[in-house]
């Protein structure tokens, strides 16, 4: 389920592992890399779920808010990740960065994990809001929660 008009994305980074860690170390990284991408695209996942939400219904400023799940980033990457991205005014478009690691994912529950991603994304719509005033878009935050709210439900 996808066409240009879904107003929320998924994209994922996966850190295989720094080059000090042993081949074990690594390996595990890249199965947490595949089990993270089954909650994302799976049969179940998320992203096919926040692809009903159709950005047309919330202005015209907004085409694209991005989730971008880092998978066990490294130090660097943590230090320089945003709270959100700055709006891409040719893109039309947010990035919101969500860090994703063994204590809020990997070590939960299957329903643990599945609320953290739900808990997650509702805690963004906070600082894409932020944006959306900063910039002065016409793109109705409010409502746009409110949907999203109704369809993790």
């Amino acid at each position: 389920m996808s066409n240009d008009n879904n107003i929320f994305g998924c994209y994922v980074s996966v850190t295989g592992g720094n080059y000090t860690d042993t081949q074990e170390q690594k390996d595990l990284a890249i199965e947490q890399g595949r089990l993270f991408r089954s909650y994302i695209w799976g049969d179940s996942g998320i992203c096919d779920t926040l692809k009903k939400l159709n950005n047309e219904n919330y202005g015209k400023d907004l085409k694209l808010a991005l989730f971008q799940f880092y998978v066990n980033p490294i130090f660097f990457e943590i230090d320089n990740l945003p709270e959100i991205e700055n709006y891409r005014k040719k893109e039309k478009s947010i990035g919101i960065p969500i860090i994703v690691n063994d204590n809020n994912f990997f070590s939960k529950s299957e329903e643990s994990r599945i609320e953290f991603l739900k808990e997650s994304i509702l805690q963004k719509m906070d600082s894409l809001e932020e944006v959306v005033k900063k910039k002065k878009l016409d793109t109705d935050v409010e409502l746009l929660r409110k949907d999203l709210v109704k369809l993790l439900k």
